[in-house]
């Protein structure tokens, strides 16, 4: 079964906040403020973001996600095709999902991890109808001009445990030194 990905749009995370867990299986569950249209510094807040809800743990701040809207359908665990609804979860209104490589019909990919492409492709515009692949093998033609470059924050070296202790010292630091500014502004 073919799902039409046109309806669907590449949307930017712009913020995650934790909402609960699920109440099958435990996972937690975060809100996500996504822009789906207009440009970086010009986009208005009521017609190009949505909340979404969602499990998916590789979703962060700034990554390209697609989006299935509510009124949109997605394909489900059994093959066929799920509408999309407006839900409460976790006590928060989710306005469509995050779509992972199945639900998009696409080869590759794992169940509930959300799909995020690269940079070149644009906020608000239709995801491609193949995985995105390094130097576009196996993607479509009119995408076949965008370059596969890795999302910040994704794939980022593991620290060390010398460099996690420095980096734990620096923050107590800044966190003292803050307190005791504030102290001394109470003295004053």
């Amino acid at each position: 079964m073919s799902v039409d990905v046109s309806k669907y749009k590449v949307g930017l995370v712009l913020s995650l906040e934790d909402c609960g867990k699920c109440k099958i299986g435990g996972k937690q569950l975060r809100a996500c403020k996504i822009r789906i249209g207009g440009t970086d510094g010009d986009y208005q807040e009521e017609t190009n973001v949505v909340t979404v809800v969602t499990s998916a743990p590789n979703v962060r701040e700034n990554s390209r996600v697609v989006v299935a809207l509510s009124g949109t359908s997605v394909i489900g665990d059994d093959g066929e095709l799920m509408p999309v609804t407006k839900a409460t979860v976790g006590g928060v209104v989710s306005e469509g999902m995050l779509c992972d490589s199945k639900m998009l019909g696409w080869v590759g990919g794992a169940k509930g991890i959300a799909v995020n492409l690269p940079e070149s492709y644009e906020v608000g515009c239709p995801p491609p109808t193949s995985k995105p692949r390094v130097n576009d093998v196996g993607a479509d033609e009119e995408d076949s001009t965008q370059s596969s470059v890795p999302l910040p924050g994704l794939f980022e070296k593991k620290l060390s445990k010398e460099e996690k202790k420095k980096l734990a010292a620096e923050r107590k630091a800044k966190k003292k030194a803050a307190k005791e500014g504030k102290d001394q502004e109470e003295i004053a």
